[in-house]
């Protein structure tokens, strides 16, 4: 048997368990887009990530310098799954060109009150969440 031949095989033997976890974990990679505001109709901003609750614990604990931390918006008040980065940064770029009252119903849809979801994402978790 040639090396080549052989170095195709250890994954699947498990030969390379590291390799496997890791192919295993960005499968398994959830993406997310979320919309934060300040307040009830206040200013919104709108991000993507892989790590939702550690994204925004981050820019609630202000350790995300820049809008976010400048204008005081770290509620919570819409999220998307998406399967893959692609379709998640595609999205994301789509909501950023949407127009404020596009935004705003698009909240009011899922969250008409306004509530700070992260509430609800991080209840029944460890105390250390994002640290």
């Amino acid at each position: 048997m040639n090396w080549m031949k052989a170095v195709n095989t250890w994954p699947a033997l498990g030969v390379i368990p590291w390799l496997d976890q890791g192919i295993q974990a960005y499968m398994e990679k959830n993406f997310y887009i979320y919309i934060l505001a300040s307040r009830r109709n206040g200013t919104l901003y709108v991000g993507v990530t892989s790590d939702l609750i550690k994204r925004v614990w981050e820019h609630k604990n202000k350790l995300s310098a820049g809008f976010t931390e400048q204008y005081g918006v770290n509620r919570l008040v819409y999220y998307e799954y998406h399967p893959d980065a692609e379709s998640a940064i595609r999205r994301e770029k789509r909501l950023k060109k949407y127009n404020r009252k596009w935004k705003t119903d698009l909240i009011e849809k899922m969250n008409p009150t306004w509530k700070d979801l992260y509430k609800a994402l991080v209840s029944g978790l460890p105390d250390q969440v994002g640290q």
